[in-house]
């Protein structure tokens, strides 16, 4: 309910109002989030589930270094070892093992250089003052990756401290070796990370999204009641397809370094399936797909545009187009469901009556073609592009090309 100015407390804008209202409208988005997130990862295995994990991962070697460190071992500060064991429970083992070597290289080099400032200048300021500049620049060498920042913070950590001297030194150097080495292992050994399902979801989703498109696209050629804009709105849409395609190009990515420097037996203790990921030739295939779907939208919006040549075919031979662009939509989502069913192909291209209609189609289209060519090249240009473009749909998804 909307208050009126008199119930509006005194020094309460409309401004002040409208801010109260979007922050509590953030502060349920977000819970809603957090309930959305929390219910899926208790339904099953899925991206929710895998961040729990990691981050439970993270939390327990991060205690496990520190029990070490300060118990077993009689540290009074063991601070280094449980920071570094927290921030090395990466995404991947490979990850770990990558991201451990580089951070313990700047560790090395902050000790180092704080203990030098230290001794140079005898003065805490004064050290921090001559190391902490010269490691903030180093930290940007692309041999440290993302951890060249730890060879500042550890100066600052180091000297703030006032363990300088050689032995403080070297006992924090082995703090953090600890730490990398449980870190390391914990993710390595306890639910080690693999990526697969982020592919093959991706995949799909790619799938039915470029199907959608395409139906979409049918749809409004059918009514016959299209124009500019929904022209652009179908290359908008195919530019999204662009953007899953990015998606799932970074999953396949994540896939492949999961799978590094993880045997068999490590393989073993994970708790999803391993094995049915799709091949990478299928996201070359699909990228193909979005490709001509792409070509085949900017076609159409060229052919709306009032201000340019080529011009739309006739309404009938467009209805004929419809109806072929709607089985390749058909197809594409016959495809996602195989990818997350995996069973059997069920491609509506292989099905003998679909396929029959497709060649009906597609002889069809051309028999307007050769009576475009008659009438002028404008629309012969649009209908040849057009009729291309499906070919080439139709050779990607089904594998092979039928059209000759």
């Amino acid at each position: 309910m909307v208050r009126t100015w008199e119930e509006m407390p005194p020094g309460e804008t409309g401004g002040q109002v409208s801010a109260v209202a979007r922050l509590r409208e953030a502060v349920r988005w977000d819970a809603r989030s957090v309930a959305r997130a929390a219910r899926a990862a208790w339904r099953g295995p899925g991206r929710e589930r895998d961040l729990l994990v990691q981050s439970l991962k993270a939390a327990a070697a991060a205690l496990l270094a520190w029990v070490l460190a300060q118990v077993w071992l009689g540290d009074p500060m063991a601070l280094m070892a449980p920071w570094v064991a927290l921030v090395l429970v990466q995404a991947t083992v490979y990850s770990s093992i990558l991201q451990g070597t580089r951070q313990f290289a700047a560790i090395c080099v902050g000790a180092l250089v704080a203990s030098g400032a230290q001794a140079v200048t005898g003065d805490t300021t004064g050290a921090l003052a001559l190391s902490v500049p010269v490691l903030v620049l180093l930290s940007n060498w692309p041999r440290f990756g993302d951890q060249g920042i730890y060879a500042a913070t550890t100066a600052v950590f180091t000297i703030a401290t006032g363990t300088v001297s050689a032995a403080a030194v070297g006992h924090r150097l082995g703090q953090a070796a600890l730490g990398a080495v449980i870190g390391i292992a914990v993710n390595a050994l306890v639910l080690p990370p693999i990526h697969l399902r982020d592919v093959r979801e991706n995949l799909s989703a790619l799938a039915r999204e470029t199907g959608e498109v395409l139906r979409t696209v049918a749809g409004d050629l059918r009514e016959g009641d299209w124009d500019g804009q929904t022209a652009v709105g179908w290359v908008g849409a195919s530019a999204r397809l662009q953007d899953r395609l990015g998606a799932l190009r970074s999953a396949r990515g994540w896939s492949t370094e999961s799978l590094r420097l993880t045997s068999g037996v490590l393989r073993a203790l994970h708790r999803a399936p391993t094995t049915g990921l799709p091949p990478a030739e299928e996201d070359e295939r699909f990228g193909r797909v979005t490709g001509h779907v792409t070509a085949l939208t900017r076609t159409l919006a060229v052919a709306a545009d009032e201000e340019r040549t080529p011009a739309a075919p006739d309404e009938e031979v467009l209805r004929s187009y419809a109806e072929l662009l709607e089985l390749l939509g058909d197809s594409c989502r016959a495809e996602a469901d195989r990818l997350l069913g995996g069973s059997a192909r069920e491609d509506p291209l292989l099905d003998e009556r679909t396929e029959a209609v497709m060649r009906e189609l597609h002889e069809r289209l051309q028999e307007g073609l050769r009576e475009h060519a008659g009438q002028g090249a404008a629309r012969t240009a649009v209908l040849g592009a057009l009729l291309l473009q499906a070919e080439n749909l139709w050779a990607d998804l089904d594998g092979g090309d039928r059209t000759r």
